[in-house]
């Protein structure tokens, strides 16, 4: 049997530190990541949480309500105009989206309410160009292609070398088996890869919204369970053997 002769608890005090600070780091990441999602996808069906339809209208579109100008007003940008002001351009683009209209009430109404963050977050469509516009009088269908191919290769490589240093650091924790240690090292990696590939399947289909949800419960699960032990295993385990709760009887 291989002895581990370096482990957490063992560590020098600066190697702790530096494990510590990108663990808490990456933790918190991780917290902000979730609050962005819940703000984002979390809002596509207009209400507060994540579920299974904020998915679907994220990757596959909200198609049977039109366009995704009206999908928009209805889910995520709902509380982002006065309801006067929302109906009436919903109203606008069900109506055909006339030219006369549009100059004299609905851009005047997009450029109050609109662009202060259109005009100013990056990524952001521009609604004050009207050939922007006519293009999200479309049929919402989703996440386009071009975009969809951006996010997963950032995503999967930018978040699997979170997993990778995470996973290095909890290679160094006791008291677990070999066999358990490398099956939860390997989770999130497994869970990154459904994830992503379950935007793809949405897009095409609605029915494999629940795999994005399982993928991003599972590896986020999987990266708190290692970045908690290995804090664990840094910090308090040290104490309690130093401390112990029950010291061990005196010898006769």
């Amino acid at each position: 049997m291989e002895i581990q002769r370096f482990t957490l608890s063992n560590a020098a005090l600066p190697l702790k530190t530096l494990f510590s600070g990108y663990l808490l780091v990456v933790g918190l990441g991780l917290l902000f990541a979730g609050g962005q999602i819940m703000l984002t996808h979390g809002m596509a069906d207009g209400k507060l949480g994540l579920s299974v339809d904020d998915i679907v209208y994220s990757y596959y579109g909200n198609r049977e309500e039109g366009s995704k100008l009206v999908s928009k007003l209805n889910g995520s940008m709902k509380d982002n105009a006065p309801p006067d002001v929302r109906m009436a351009m919903i109203k606008w683009a069900e109506t055909g989206a006339s030219e006369e209209l549009w100059d004299s009430r609905v851009s005047m109404d997009v450029d109050q309410y609109c662009q202060p963050c259109h005009a100013n977050i990056s990524g952001l469509p521009d609604l004050s160009n009207k050939d922007t516009m006519k293009k999200l009088l479309a049929v919402d269908e989703g996440q386009p292609m071009a975009t969809l191919t951006r996010v997963s290769h950032i995503h999967l490589f930018g978040i699997s070398f979170i997993f990778f240093f995470v996973g290095w650091i909890f290679t160094y924790s006791t008291g677990i088996a070999p066999m358990h240690k490398a099956i939860l090292i390997s989770v999130p990696f497994g869970f990154l890869i459904v994830d992503v590939l379950a935007w793809w399947l949405t897009k095409l289909h609605p029915g494999f919204a629940w795999f994005v949800i399982i993928g991003g419960f599972g590896y986020s699960l999987a990266a708190a369970i290692m970045i908690f032990t290995s804090l664990y295993q840094m910090w308090i385990l040290p104490l309690r053997k130093n401390h112990p709760v029950y010291p061990p009887a005196d010898a006769t």
